[in-house]
């Protein structure tokens, strides 16, 4: 049958095509028609479509900066991805997974795996976005009975939501052979076949939730190597999701950090900020400056010289802080500046080492204050640690003040614990 003109189509039918729950429908046949068209021209058989176009640069602006973290120099070479705007996350991960392997086969797995987050991501999206209408007794507030998770922290009703989402997710996808959670007391296995090890923080922030305040979702993959226990280096793709007045995803696989935003009319997260670059210098620190008192001479000092512009850079700077990683992070990566926390409150698999991954392939620099966070050996599955990431000129400004003299250093190292 002889293909049917779009503009031939009523428009009933044409709107009917960007409707999500007919992309997977549209998406699979023009596939198909793809490889049914080239067949044809070929005699019979099918092609595989080219890999992705990576190009390098000798541009200072998309070159890893050569005083970078070590860890981010041995994960990867300075690449940068060529793609158009608008590009699915589904294509880039097809293009990504061709272009690392030595035979132009695709590593099929990784894409079921990607597809499978990101499906779990845009159901916490839409779970998120409708939880004030359902009356706040449903999704609003913390569980029943005082709950809390492997760490201590009190659980809020969407955290285990959004957890049970990512854990169903990862287990009908097939590929995963172990996960662990930052709600679950360890890792679980879930098939003796899978290929990836996947680590994550379903909602990160969710103490914030029903102020409408940005929340988001962490996510580690490595390869299956029989242990969860993995340096940061090691990761194979780290990201999170940013639920906000626009739902994105940020990851990198190795490739630079890439941004994607989640286009309502067609479901599918879309390539909107691509080959993102953290500013060598920011004018903005982010902590919860509330602590000062608590804190090590050393973070005194540096905070103390930015705010009055006495730093390296001559500028004061300003203080933003939201108390939600993915938002602190995701505004410290577009403007420039330090994340931080400086006392051993985040865990490392969940948080540390993805958010160390995706800003040091964005040319930043991520640290515990006195290791790379790439290169740290993790012990146990819910390891905390203080954390620090940023650009990279404030970020070795920031370390210069670390172990200076006894007592002169950036991390706090007593915890008196606080109330909320």
């Amino acid at each position: 049958r002889r293909p049917v003109p779009l503009l031939s189509l009523p428009r009933r039918e044409m709107a009917s095509l960007h409707c999500p729950r007919h992309v997977a429908w549209r998406d699979g046949n023009c596939r198909a028609a793809w490889l049914l068209r080239h067949a044809t021209r070929s005699g019979g058989a099918a092609p595989v479509s080219p890999p992705l176009q990576v190009r390098r640069s000798p541009s200072p602006i998309l070159r890893a900066p050569a005083q970078v973290c070590r860890s981010a120099a041995e994960a990867t070479p300075s690449v940068a991805v060529t793609l158009p705007m608008g590009t699915t996350l589904q294509a880039f991960t097809v293009g990504t997974s061709r272009s690392r392997t030595p035979s132009p086969d695709l590593d099929g797995d990784l894409v079921v795996l990607m597809g499978a987050i990101e499906c779990a991501c845009k159901r916490i999206a839409a779970l998120i976005r409708q939880s004030g209408l359902d009356g706040e007794s449903v999704l609003h507030g913390y569980v029943d009975h005082g709950g809390s998770n492997a760490a201590g922290d009190a659980q809020k009703k969407l955290d285990v939501v959004s957890n049970d989402i990512m854990k169903e997710e990862l287990h009908r996808c097939g590929v995963v052979k172990v996960m662990a959670s930052e709600e679950d007391d360890g890792p679980i296995e879930v098939t003796s076949e899978g290929k990836y090890v996947v680590v994550f923080d379903p909602l990160d922030g969710s103490r914030n939730i029903e102020c409408n305040i940005p929340t988001g979702t962490i996510f580690g993959v490595y390869r299956n190597e029989g242990n969860v226990l993995c340096k940061g280096k090691t990761m194979v793709c780290g990201g999170y999701a940013l639920y906000s007045s626009a739902t994105m995803m940020v990851l990198s696989m190795g490739n630079g950090t890439h941004g994607f935003t989640l286009d309502m009319l067609t479901g599918d997260f879309k390539l909107s900020m691509p080959n993102m670059r953290i500013p060598e210098r920011g004018q903005i620190y982010s902590v919860n400056d509330a602590r000062f008192h608590d804190w090590p001479l050393g973070l005194q000092t540096c905070i103390d010289n930015w705010r009055q512009g006495n730093g390296q850079s001559g500028k004061k700077y300003s203080a933003r802080y939201v108390c939600s990683l993915v938002a602190d992070v995701h505004r410290t990566l577009c403007y420039g500046g330090v994340a931080m926390n400086p006392r051993a409150h985040l865990r490392l698999l969940y948080e540390g080492n993805p958010m160390g991954f995706i800003v040091e392939h964005a040319g930043g620099i991520a640290s515990d204050g006195n290791t790379p966070m790439l290169d740290i050996e993790p012990q146990e599955v819910h390891q905390k640690l203080p954390v620090f990431v940023g650009s990279k000129d404030d970020m070795n400004e920031l370390l210069s003040y670390s172990n200076a003299v006894a007592g002169y250093g950036i991390r706090q190292e007593v915890n008196p614990g606080y109330e909320v």
